[in-house]
């Protein structure tokens, strides 16, 4: 399985991050022309800096009050890790326990559907008036909105193995820790790191959130009090640096998932997978 095809060398490590490196260019690229055409057009047509500023006063703005956002960012980003890594340590395993238990799938997912059906910024306020506005409302919050997406695709990925594989599994006298260990964990990891990136993509939203409800620090605060002064280019610069924190802890479980399973289709440089025989 875990082969590769007669003729084809697998590339190493740092073969594969020098082509992931020549593949940004194309990104940079697209961005520096996205912030041309941005910086030319606001200031061809005039256009006020309080409805929208060129990059380059965004960046003044920001290079003279970076220290008092980097403080705020720092901030945000303890709830987003602190509220992530919560919702993997009880997805995961709650995920096992439903895709493995009848009675606790018929118990425990419709309750699971309904929190994620409820509005998630109809329940910051009863967060704020239970736990006060403090860390632990925030955590909660980016907990809440992970979860979901975890667990989903945690039990997906474990229910998805065929019964002749079982059948095989049975017949070698294998035992049930021993066929979870080998066969149905590794087979789930590509839908568990599915519903883990989808769920970090959704955290930095959800502490943002949070701190909308009630707080008087974060990047969710400053982006209103910026907002509440007109400071358009600072609210800009806000949302950039959120942005970046997103980016990373997804790009982090990005890297964890290239580590975990290197063997999987997607993380092959040509996007191929192995030919049958």
């Amino acid at each position: 399985m875990n082969e590769s095809p007669p003729g084809h060398q697998r590339p190493s490590p740092i073969t594969a991050a020098l082509r992931r490196l020549a593949g940004l260019r194309y990104v940079l690229s697209s961005f520096l022309v996205l912030f041309l055409v941005w910086e030319l057009g606001v200031r061809l047509f005039k256009v006020p800096t309080y409805l929208l500023p060129p990059p380059s006063v965004i960046w003044i703005d920001f290079s003279t009050r970076y220290e008092y956002v980097l403080e705020n960012t720092w901030i945000t980003t303890q709830e987003i890790v602190v509220g992530y890594l919560t919702a993997v340590v009880v997805s995961v395993p709650m995920a096992i326990a439903i895709a493995y238990s009848r009675i606790v799938e018929r118990t425990l997912y419709p309750l699971i559907v309904f929190l994620q059906i409820v509005p998630k910024i109809a329940i910051a306020p009863l967060f704020i008036i239970w736990f006060g506005f403090g860390f632990l409302p925030k955590v909660l919050l980016v907990f809440l909105l992970s979860f979901f997406p975890i667990v989903v695709s945690s039990i997906a990925g474990f229910k998805s193995i065929g019964d002749e594989l079982m059948e095989l599994a049975r017949s070698t006298g294998a035992s049930e820790w021993m066929t979870f260990r080998k066969i149905r964990l590794p087979h789930a990891m590509p839908s568990i790191f599915t519903g883990l990136k989808v769920a970090a993509a959704l955290s930095s939203t959800a502490a943002v959130v949070a701190e909308f409800v009630a707080s008087d620090k974060g990047l969710g605060y400053l982006l209103l009090r910026y907002n509440g002064d007109l400071e358009t280019p600072m609210v800009f610069a806000t949302i950039v640096v959120l942005s970046i924190v997103g980016l990373i802890v997804y790009y982090v479980v990005e890297l964890i998932e290239r580590i975990a399973i290197p063997w999987h289709v997607s993380q092959r440089p040509d996007g191929t997978g192995l030919s049958a025989g």
